[in-house]
């Protein structure tokens, strides 16, 4: 059973990846971690359960490093989550420390023979005690093998317990902070992530913590524990497909005021655009396409020749995730065409209101946002099928 949930987690963690590789960096560390507790689980079915000589070969120790990142990995996603920012910084870098040290630790059995791993493999598959008396990183001179095994489950529960109480302030804060507001499948979607994990993450350290120090074969039996810990597993993977917002990228939407910021900065709303609350499918992608064409017919930041999606954002105050999303699923277009499009429509309006005649199509184009009298030659025939010259011939008639 073992194996085939982190075989069920494996393809989650390829689906998340999939469709969220360049689209939601949040989600990504979401599949990471999906992927590591798979491997996880792999790991233990091959370690405890296999009696493959073959696959404990390979598997001992070798990936074990990859497990000190399961509980980065969900901090990280948890936190990206609730401040909307994906960004790592420097000091995130000390999260990795642990996986450091142990990689190191472990790179001479690593390297060590073929044939010598196939020794070791032969005699964990007789005893399974020899899991916990060989010594397979040097750390074992400086700990016992029994901390160095409890090291992984108390790391990870570290951090969940770290996810949880993060998760916990942006829930009592929300009034203030307006995080989740009509938001319902965020919250659930969170509070089960983070139960199932606890609920994991603890059953399993207790068997770990009962098979080591009382010597106990509770890790190997049936028995309330590995039901619990079972469960947990069952509901961390199955979950994610309850909430498919989550697996096909969809980003978490804030509660916003459609306030269009006026020349000076502040921040203008109008009658109709007071709505508070959106709905990810219907209201708030409206509201985006609302608010760039609002932006662009009022404050005209198109005929900035410098202007990007990223500039754009922050002068509408929507997350540039967002609108990403936004410009690639639902308008079909790039934002250079989009932007463009103003810029030609602008250009154009000059040409009709007569300014061709005292102004060259360079001047025009310039004027209208373009770098340079080839990009607006380019762009115009683009959108129009026509060159400048033709549609000034075409008014002037």
């Amino acid at each position: 059973m073992l194996l085939y949930l982190s075989l069920i987690g494996i393809f989650l963690s390829v689906l998340l990846l999939y469709f969220n590789a360049r689209r939601n960096t949040s989600t990504v560390y979401l599949g990471f971690f999906f992927l590591l507790v798979s491997l996880y689980g792999i790991n233990q079915y091959i370690l405890l359960q296999s009696g493959s000589v073959f696959l404990i070969s390979i598997f001992a120790t070798n990936i074990t490093f990859l497990h000190y990142l399961t509980g980065p990995m969900l901090y990280w996603y948890i936190r990206s989550v609730l401040t909307d920012s994906a960004r790592l910084k420097k000091r995130d870098l000390f999260h990795l420390l642990p996986m450091l040290v142990y990689l190191i630790a472990a790179l001479p059995y690593m390297f060590s023979h073929y044939s010598f791993k196939v020794e070791i493999a032969k005699a964990i598959v007789q005893d399974l005690g020899v899991l916990s008396r060989y010594n397979f990183t040097f750390l074992s001179e400086i700990f016992s093998n029994t901390i160095i095994y409890l090291s992984r489950p108390v790391l990870i529960l570290a951090y969940t317990l770290g996810s949880i109480v993060l998760y916990l302030r942006y829930v009592i804060n929300r009034k203030g902070l307006a995080v989740f507001s009509r938001q319902n499948f965020m919250t659930k979607w969170l509070s089960a992530l983070l139960a199932f994990q606890l609920m994991l993450i603890l059953s399993y350290l207790i068997s770990l913590f009962l098979t080591f120090v009382n010597s106990s074969d509770v890790l190997f039996t049936v028995n309330y524990l590995q039901i619990v810990s079972a469960t947990g597993l069952i509901g961390l993977l199955v979950s994610p497909f309850f909430f498919p917002g989550i697996l096909y990228g969809m980003p978490r939407l804030p509660v916003i005021a459609i306030a269009l910021p006026d020349a000076e900065g502040m921040s203008a709303m109008r009658t109709d655009e007071k709505k508070a609350i959106f709905n990810f499918e219907s209201e708030y992608i409206t509201a985006i396409g609302q608010k760039s064409d609002s932006c662009m017919l009022e404050l005209q930041p198109f005929l900035q020749p410098d202007l990007n999606m990223a500039q754009f954002a922050v002068t509408i105050q929507i997350p540039v995730h967002h609108l990403a999303y936004y410009f690639r699923e639902v308008k079909k277009q790039s934002f250079s065409d989009y932007r463009n499009k103003w810029r030609i429509d602008n250009a154009k309006k000059l040409i009709s209101e007569g300014k061709a005649s005292g102004l060259t199509l360079e001047a025009i184009g310039l004027q209208s946002g373009f770098a340079t009298r080839n990009t607006f030659l380019t762009a115009f025939k683009r959108s129009e099928g026509i060159s400048p010259n033709t549609f000034v011939a075409q008014i002037s008639k």
